[in-house]
């Protein structure tokens, strides 16, 4: 068997590991709020939210285009696919410690932060400008979009259904937090399984069995099954936090916070801007949280997941130069 196909087809192995990862890592994103407020079970929730990564990550392209030629140009031959494979292993690595930790962390600036160390001890072209544009300057618009969109949201709601009868109210939210939630879910596979897509585009191309930026269906078919398995298993750590430790969410704040998380998401989609599902549905609930009152978030809790946010990055592209210097003993 040509070596080089033996290093794509490993590559792309690792690449749906890591999208299985994405998966269970964030699939708190999308159900916690209407797990915790019992708009829906666990497993109902998990079935519903595996579907619609299935079907959101049939529906775009243009964040996979980004990763797949934005972030850095893999060598051709066995190099760039070292590179590729040593950025994948930097994501799936620090994946693996905050899903440990219970820390909601973002696994697209981890596969991006991958891709970026690991090109840079390869001596690759990074596109820092791409970087900055569609990654990092997002990185800090959106959850300051999401926070406030969701805290104004929820003070507008609370206005409009203040003679509303309590329990019917409640009651009606909770009905409507299976659609809110099912939207999250859509936006988590339009932005994550595409990033995935773009990695396998991204060996595909380097190892010489692809050109242009352009995504085969069977990547996309392979992607879309692998999150919504991923999905399935559930991020149970990640749920907890998400769900309690960050703000008490009644059904109406659930709803409210995941309907404005869902919109960034679709937003910025629009923008091939592969943001992070994490930090908007995060910044969301901390939103509506904090109508009650200050004190009603825990921001000891908050502080722990924002700071893991800004590490994200720079370990996964620690990681993936150390593995990239590992991998290059071996191929």
């Amino acid at each position: 068997m040509d070596p080089v196909l033996l290093v794509v087809v490993l590559v792309i192995a690792i690449a749906l590991t890591f999208d299985f990862t994405n998966g269970f890592h964030d699939a708190a994103n999308a159900i916690a709020t209407s797990v915790a407020t019992r708009a829906l079970k666990p497993r109902q929730a998990l079935l519903m939210a595996a579907t619609m990564n299935f079907v959101g990550a049939l529906l775009g392209t243009g964040v996979a285009q980004t990763i797949g030629s934005g972030i850095i140009d893999a060598p051709q031959g066995i190099n760039g696919l070292a590179v590729v494979l040593s950025g994948l292993l930097g994501a799936i690595a620090w994946n693996l410690i905050t899903w440990w930790l219970g820390l909601p962390s973002s696994s697209s600036h981890a596969l991006i932060g991958g891709l970026t160390g690991a090109g840079l001890a390869a001596s690759t072209t990074v596109h820092w400008n791409v970087i900055g544009i569609k990654v990092i300057l997002p990185m800090f618009i959106s959850p300051v979009i999401g926070f406030t969109l969701a805290f104004l949201a929820m003070k507008l709601t609370i206005f409009i259904c203040r003679n509303f009868s309590y329990k019917k109210t409640e009651r009606r939210f909770r009905y409507a937090q299976t659609v809110s939630a099912a939207a999250v879910a859509l936006g988590h596979g339009l932005q994550d399984a595409q990033k995935t897509m773009g990695v396998m585009v991204l060996a595909l191309v380097a190892g010489g069995y692809h050109s242009g930026p352009e995504i085969p269906l069977l990547v996309k078919i392979g992607a879309a099954t692998a999150i919504s398995l991923g999905t399935y298993t559930g991020g149970w750590r990640i749920m907890k936090t998400l769900g309690h430790r960050i703000a008490e969410l009644d059904p109406a704040r659930g709803f409210v916070a995941e309907a404005i998380a869902a919109s960034v998401l679709y937003l910025t989609a629009a923008f091939s801007a592969p943001i992070s599902t994490t930090h908007t549905i995060t910044s969301a609930i901390m939103g509506v949280g904090a109508t009650r009152r200050k004190s009603a978030v825990r921001w000891s809790v908050a502080g722990n997941i924002v700071g893991a946010w800004f590490l994200t990055i720079p370990c996964a592209g620690v990681i993936a130069a150390l593995c990239y210097h590992l991998v290059n003993l071996f191929m």
